[in-house]
């Protein structure tokens, strides 16, 4: 499992969790001030991979100069360089959920409620 703090890059962490986890084919898990990554069948993530998709990411949207990609094991921190951080103006941030058996993401916690039993039968 590998943990990528986000705690610059709040406000596009949504986009930033789909655009990773599609690039290195890893389910992501979302939490508060940032996301994990982790396989089916516990196989290691490349760290230099899910790095690579980060600048890449950052690179799309403008801010790759301004933001440092730091891998260290299993942890990735992604740092302001200059002490910015991403603002946005957001219409209401919506909370996400995400199923931590299979990595399913939703908006309501109703929905994710349904789809755990699912994993229990």
């Amino acid at each position: 499992m590998l943990t990528i703090d986000c705690k610059d890059v709040l406000p596009i962490k949504n986009e930033l969790v789909v655009y990773v986890s599609d690039q290195v084919a890893a389910i992501p898990t979302l939490k508060n001030n940032q996301f994990t990554l982790s396989t089916l069948d516990d196989e290691a993530i490349d760290t230099n991979t899910v790095v690579t998709a980060i600048k890449k990411f950052l690179d799309s949207i403008g801010e790759g100069r301004n933001f440092a990609v730091i891998g260290n094991n299993n942890f990735i921190s992604i740092t302001s360089v200059s002490g910015k951080v991403i603002e946005r103006e957001s219409t209401q941030q919506q909370e996400m959920f995400s199923c931590s058996h299979c990595g399913f993401v939703t908006r309501y916690q109703v929905e994710l409620n349904t789809h755990m039993r699912i994993h229990y039968l």
